[in-house]
């Protein structure tokens, strides 16, 4: 198994997710359920919102067999299911440090 960082990027403005439409909020809670389903089974290692001075973004470190499995586990997202206008970059971690 290796690892991956997923990056999920949102459409403007670099104010998401304050500004969210109702519409917006509903595709997140789905994306949310999503991700709480791969941790529970092991895929995904941490996920959460960074909020950065440009902006927010979407980490998922997940572990998974190669990177097109990695890319696959982006690409079932409600988010980018929606094409809402989010995308995914799939990069590898060659090492990774995980506490006990």
């Amino acid at each position: 198994m290796a690892y991956f960082l997923l990056r999920l990027e949102p459409p403007p403005p670099p104010s998401f997710p304050f500004d969210a439409t109702e519409v917006e909020k509903a595709l997140f809670s789905a994306h949310s359920g999503y991700w709480m389903e791969q941790a529970a089974a092991g895929t995904a290692i941490a996920v959460g919102p960074v909020f950065e001075s440009g902006g927010t973004w979407g980490l998922a470190m997940v572990e998974a067999d190669d990177a097109a499995r990695a890319e696959a586990l982006g690409e079932a997202d409600p988010v980018l299911m929606a094409q809402a206008g989010f995308r995914y970059t799939v990069s590898p971690v060659p090492s990774l440090i995980l506490r006990r």
